[in-house]
């Protein structure tokens, strides 16, 4: 007996080290050390975890703990994650959310059920409740006290928009809004919801968010591939020379960085205040709570080349008094913003944010958004 277990094991690291098995099947993390004896594939424990929910598709066990009999070796040894992927990831639409490790739950859960469970990428041409270029259903919307009310919402291919009614028998919408200004992201921890999404658009240049939830995390996964496909298939047509992945990369973002800084105002000598900040590629954006509809101001970020830089700390005599001690200076061609961040750990995290941003060059798209910004100010 203990021969046949040194040989199990010996077979299973053997088929646990190859290079295809070596980041997780479904979100990417490396070094997965946890597998699905009925599927075949490779995963992480945060992953193992999802899987354990659906257990009439998938057993999960430890490749460290648990025992693996020579049949369940054989198995992981003739699938493991390259078949297994080619068969569940077979037709997995461009516009299509794939998570990775670091995105959160509801994402990784409907990502993984969809696969497994609902095989919604396994035959070509499947209809799919995201890929008809509709989309009408209530979502809960907060408000400035607090409450979450529910609405309707309607998403358009062919008139390129998502409506917004105050009323779900309204016949007209509250705003219209054009499916190219849309960006939508999971936020979970800000919303205080596991399935919170905050929807953000763009009116007269100005930044807009809108922060929605759905009791079903399937509905709202659905709604964000929605939104995904609705946006690629209009930049098709708007940009019909760009390449599918060129279109992708247009899709849908999360924000580079998000948190509390203090900030002064243009004199420099006024107190600090604290502020809820977001870093949206190159916009900047600012609120007294984090769930504000709109920004109490943007500072867009432009490029090294262009005369933007960032630095750690200070200018020496600084006046206004503030109480986090960490700071941030960026640098425009036309001032410079001060910032302090509570620990040392935010203020480097930011520097990098920033100095990710200030190291592309700038598309002429953002040239037009920089005139915007010194024209308003």
């Amino acid at each position: 007996m203990a021969a046949g277990n040194e040989r199990s094991m010996k077979a299973l690291k053997e088929v646990w080290k190859r290079a295809e098995n070596s980041l997780c099947a479904d979100c990417g993390k490396p070094d997965p050390d946890w597998a699905s004896s009925t599927l075949g594939v490779f995963i992480c424990l945060s992953c193992s975890g999802i899987h354990r929910n659906i257990p009439s598709i998938s057993k999960v066990k430890s490749l460290k703990m648990d025992y693996w009999d020579d049949a369940q070796v054989q198995f992981l040894a003739k699938h493991g994650n390259a078949v297994t992927k080619a068969i569940y990831e077979a037709h997995i639409p461009i516009y299509y959310y794939q998570p990775t490790y670091h995105d959160c739950q509801v994402l990784r859960e409907q990502w993984i059920r969809a696969k497994y469970e609902r095989k919604e990428f396994t035959e070509p041409g499947k209809q799919l409740p995201y890929s008809d270029g509709v989309k009408e259903g209530i979502l809960k919307r907060g408000r400035d006290n607090g409450q979450f009310l529910p609405h309707k919402f309607l998403l358009s291919e062919r008139e390129g928009c998502l409506k917004y009614f105050t009323k779900q028998d309204a016949k007209e919408p509250k705003i219209n809004i054009k499916i190219d200004v849309i960006n939508a992201t999971f936020q979970p921890e800000k919303i205080g919801n596991p399935n919170g999404l905050q929807i953000t658009y763009l009116k007269d240049n100005k930044t807009r968010n809108i922060f929605v939830y759905h009791e079903s995390g399937k509905e709202v996964v659905d709604w964000f591939n929605a939104i995904r496909s609705v946006q690629f298939h209009y930049l098709k047509v708007a940009f019909p020379i760009a390449s599918d992945n060129e279109i992708k990369n247009r899709l849908t973002r999360n924000f580079l960085k998000e948190g509390y800084m203090e900030k002064t105002g243009p004199k420099q000598r006024e107190a600090f205040k604290k502020r809820w900040f977001t870093l949206d590629h190159r916009r900047l954006m600012y609120f007294k709570d984090p769930l504000d509809a709109f920004a109490k101001g943007e500072v867009f970020v432009g490029s090294g080349e262009n005369g933007y830089s960032v630095q750690k700390g200070l200018p020496s005599g600084t006046q206004g008094n503030f109480s986090w001690h960490y700071g941030i200076t960026i640098v425009t061609p036309d001032r410079e913003y001060l910032f302090t961040c509570e620990t040392e750990t935010d203020q480097l995290e930011w520097v990098r944010a920033f100095t990710s941003v200030i190291n592309q060059a700038m598309t002429p798209q953002e040239y037009a958004i920089e005139a915007y910004f010194k024209f308003k100010s």
